[in-house]
C-alpha cells in the first residue's frame, strides 16, 4: 500500500466538524484497503466458506450511503444500487463485479452524501427512514454510517491481510 495519506478529524472542532472528520476518515480506510488491488484480488475470498470480499464491501457501503443519506433526506424511493428490493446482503456478490463498476457507484454515492450534509442547515436536520418510518436526524445517521464504516473496515483489514499479508489502520 501507498504511505497512509488520511486525514484525521480535527482535535477541537465543533460537533459537526468531528463527525464529517470521523466519517470522513473511515471512507479514506476503505479505500486505502483496497489501494493497490486489481479486480481479481478484490474479488478473491481470504477466509473461505466466507464469501466476504473487499469488492463486497465497497458494494455494500455505497449501498450503505445510499440507503441513509439519499433515502433519508432526498428521495425515499430511489432504489438500491444492486438490488431491487432493500436487500444489502445482495451488494456483498461481487463475483462478477469489477473495480471500476464498484468505485464509481461507492464515489458517487459519498459524494451525494457530502452535498447532502453540507447543505443541511444543521445536525438537527430529519428524514424519514423508509425502511421503518421512523424520523431520523442527520446527526444519527452519520454517527449510524460511521458506525457501519468502522465495522466493515475491520473486515476489510482482515481481507487484505490474507491476501497480500499487509496489515495498519
Amino acid at each position: 500500500m501507498t504511505p497512509d495519506e488520511r486525514v484525521g478529524p480535527p482535535l477541537t472542532g465543533s460537533e459537526r466538524e468531528t463527525l464529517r472528520g470521523f466519517l470522513d476518515y473511515q471512507r479514506a480506510t476503505l479505500a486505502m484497503k483496497c489501494r493497490g488491488l486489481d479486480d481479481d484480488a478484490l474479488r478473491q475470498r481470504s477466509m473461505p466458506p466466507s464469501t466476504l470480499t473487499l469488492l463486497g464491501l465497497v458494494r455494500h457501503l455505497a449501498e450503505v450511503e445510499r440507503a441513509w443519506f439519499r433515502r433519508v433526506f432526498e428521495d425515499n424511493a430511489a432504489p438500491m444500487v444492486w438490488s431491487d428490493r432493500i436487500d444489502f446482503q445482495a451488494a456483498y456478490d461481487a463475483s462478477r463485479s469489477t473495480r471500476a463498476e464498484a468505485f464509481t457507484a461507492w464515489e458517487a454515492e459519498v459524494e451525494r452524501s457530502r452535498r447532502i450534509e453540507r447543505e443541511a442547515a444543521t445536525l438537527d436536520v430529519t428524514g424519514l427512514q423508509p425502511r421503518n418510518g421512523a424520523t431520523v436526524s442527520l446527526r444519527l445517521v452519520m454517527v449510524h454510517v460511521t458506525l457501519e464504516y468502522a465495522r466493515h473496515n475491520g473486515h476489510a483489514d482482515l481481507l487484505r491481510e490474507g491476501l497480500d499479508g499487509t496489515v495498519g489502520a
